[in-house]
């Protein structure tokens, strides 16, 4: 079979030298471009002997499928190229406003996409793990959810976290927005029933861990997943441009790349 090729967005950044070492060290795909934004010091640089560029319609044409961990407003010029040029895009970035999940609702009426906060292989199981814990222990245990990550990570909490809360949200009839609390500082009272508390940690170079507390009375259970390397995430988002290939046009996320749905 003709290998897949590959576009890596972000390319001057650790995800996407991460994906480039991936897809280099994968005989079944093929390095087609890099990119990074404009004015970027990675322009120009060679990447597993592709030449860093900004233009993002070239880039695209190049490849089969794009694979897209940048910022919301990075991955918006990203999806409207893919979607022009009739080619799947993988999306990882998180912190994704409204108007750009309503971007990508559109577009995927056009072309295959895999979107997912995480494409770790090993916290996609934590969902699943965290999702069955919720449905057993239901709401006699209260559900904390704590996160660390890198000093350089801009949005908090991760958008791993916020899954993690929408999912027992939905297995126990709630409104996560409704009852999500984001740290707590002074005369709080007593925590109310049916909360979700999401804590975020900053510092050093934490690539990623993910804690579900579910505390109860007399005993706690606790779903913990640590992610010891970016290959991970690389290697999780690999997995779904393979996924997409020859794939109709739609949305689709992890569970249905490793097949759990």
């Amino acid at each position: 079979m003709k290998r897949l090729r590959v576009v890596v967005a972000g390319a001057g950044g650790r995800m996407g030298q991460a994906l480039a070492e991936g897809v280099l060290a994968d005989p079944s795909l093929q390095l087609a471009a890099a990119l990074d934004a404009e004015g970027s010091p990675a322009v120009g640089r060679s990447l597993g002997g592709v030449t860093v560029g900004a233009d993002v319609p070239k880039a695209v044409a190049a490849g089969d499928v794009l694979i897209d961990f940048t910022r919301p407003e990075g991955t918006l010029e990203h999806l409207q190229a893919c979607a022009k040029a009739g080619k799947a895009i993988v999306i990882g970035t998180t912190g994704i406003p409204d108007s750009l999940r309503k971007a990508i609702l559109r577009a995927g009426r056009r072309i295959p996409i895999a979107m997912s906060p995480n494409f770790a292989v090993g916290v996609n199981a934590a969902f699943r793990l965290a999702e069955v814990a919720a449905r057993i222990l239901g709401e006699d245990f209260d559900v904390e959810i704590v996160e660390a990550h890198h000093r350089h990570k801009v949005d908090a909490p991760s958008g791993t976290a916020l899954r993690l809360g929408e999912i027992i949200a939905s297995v126990t009839k709630r409104n996560v927005a409704g009852v999500a609390v984001h740290g707590r500082r002074g005369d709080t009272g007593a925590r109310p029933s049916g909360q979700i508390g999401f804590h975020a940690i900053r510092g050093g170079d934490i690539v990623g861990e993910h804690t579900v507390i579910f505390a109860g009375t007399g005993e706690r259970v606790e779903v913990t997943v640590r992610s010891q390397s970016r290959m991970t995430y690389a290697l999780g988002a690999l997995r779904a441009a393979k996924f997409l290939r020859g794939r109709r046009a739609g949305l689709y996320d992890m569970k249905d790349v490793l097949g759990l749905k």
